[in-house]
């Protein structure tokens, strides 16, 4: 016999029969898991939404399931309670003794609501409660993250757009939706984020713990990866980069609220949830699209790494190797300083800009020169090489500020740097 009390199931699960687990043990088990509420509304993306259910529960997280009415008509309440592990409801009125429609929200840890439609957004910009899940993230006193999912007009409408504003200003994370194809033929922004990556924003937004995100309202501009500058149509001129550092501040950025534009340059990784991502190859497009997106933004980081130079003429066909000659000498060009063009441009007032900079020796006094030299206001400084850094999952680097500062940050994930950097871009930007 297994309990099927909702508004308990995280807290007194039931004893069973033949030896399993009993009140106690069971409570032992889950007293350190961190709850987390996945609410789930009615649209297509739902069944999305059961892998991002087996991220959370295999990697220790006590997940319930909050469906909609809706939402059932797409993945039924059998499929979420078999992944959770808990009981699923989705009105006021079971068990109406154990008060469900506050327990849940207000045990939680986090609440993602994935998918969130149209309709969801508006009851939660407007306060409606007509179901469980809706007096869930009225009671909610932990981070709110919202996935939006929808046909292109439908999230492009003044009235959606407006509902995500009041939400996220009220300290509500709304990621922006991913581009790409939709239900039926149609292809636009709108498409529901990618499972892995929602899971990996809702862990950075669940280890901080913090309800008003640090950048809510601000826009951030990240460059990451490495250019490619071409020699013929099938060689270039590149470096290791693997995009991974820039692409753990744009998640990070995200999970803090901020409205995120990622340059990417050649990366082969997926795109981060709730993030716009600009495409580039070379040094040269990557410098149109950070300036452009620059125009209006509180903070730039440019954690690309920028070919130097590129080669000074383009074979238009490949060039071949001629028996008993050494090839030509490939002359080269320098390419443009775009660390140092926009922190002299400056096109927003209070704009911070933030610079990497990848040393192989006498890395701080290296570091404090280019800082210097470039006119930013912060500097990562790390030791690079062929085994350092560059494809690594964790980075070593020490932040220099303008002012003086330096801020040693030791070798651990690259989203402990990325916390380091956006703790030192908040406390810097002018309100």
């Amino acid at each position: 016999m297994v309990c099927q009390d909702p508004a308990v199931a995280w807290t007194r699960p039931c004893a069973v029969l033949g030896g399993q687990a009993t009140v106690a043990s069971r409570e032992r088990q889950t007293v350190d898991k961190p709850k987390v509420v996945l609410g789930v509304s009615g649209g297509v993306a739902a069944y999305k939404a059961c892998e991002l259910l087996r991220r959370l529960t295999e990697s220790g997280h006590d997940v319930r399931v909050v469906p909609t009415e809706a939402a059932l008509h797409f993945v039924g309440s059998a499929t979420w309670a078999a992944l959770s592990g808990n009981p699923v409801a989705t009105e006021v009125w079971s068990d109406v003794h154990e008060v469900p429609h506050v327990r849940i929200g207000q045990q939680a840890d986090l609440v993602v609501v994935a998918p969130a439609t149209a309709d969801i957004l508006a009851k939660a910009a407007h306060g409606l409660a007509d179901d469980l899940l809706t007096n869930t993230l009225l009671t909610a006193r932990c981070p709110v993250l919202f996935a939006p999912a929808m046909h292109t007009e439908m999230w492009e409408h003044p009235a959606t757009q407006e509902n995500v504003a009041t939400l996220r200003r009220r300290g509500a994370l709304v990621v922006e939706p991913a581009v790409g194809r939709l239900t039926g033929a149609d292809t636009g922004k709108g498409r529901f984020p990618d499972p892995a990556e929602i899971f990996a924003l809702a862990r950075r937004v669940l280890a901080r713990g913090i309800r008003e995100p640090a950048l809510a309202g601000r826009h951030v501009v990240i460059s990451a990866g490495g250019t490619r500058e071409p020699l013929d149509p099938v060689r270039f001129l590149g470096n290791r980069s693997s995009g991974k550092q820039g692409y753990a501040l744009a998640r990070t950025a995200a999970a803090r609220g901020a409205r995120v534009t990622l340059v990417s340059a050649n990366p082969q990784l997926p795109d981060p949830a709730g993030v716009d991502v600009v495409p580039v190859g070379t040094a040269k497009e990557l410098r149109e699209a950070v300036v452009k997106a620059a125009t209006d933004a509180d903070a730039v980081v440019m954690a690309a790494a920028v070919a130097d130079f590129r080669p000074a003429s383009y074979a238009t066909g490949k060039i071949k190797k001629k028996d008993g000659q050494e090839p030509e000498p490939v002359a080269l060009v320098r390419n443009p300083d775009i660390l140092a063009e926009i922190a002299a441009a400056r096109p927003r007032p209070g704009q911070l800009v933030v610079g990497f900079a990848a040393e192989t020796d006498d890395v701080l006094v290296n570091g404090r020169a280019k800082l210097a030299r470039k006119g930013c206001d912060l500097l990562v400084v790390n030791e690079v090489g062929e085994a350092k850094t560059f494809g690594a999952e964790e980075n070593e680097a020490v932040v220099l500020g303008a002012d003086g500062s330096e801020t040693p940050v030791p070798n651990g994930p690259k989203e402990a740097l990325a916390d380091t950097v956006w703790d030192l871009v908040a406390a810097r930007l002018v309100s």
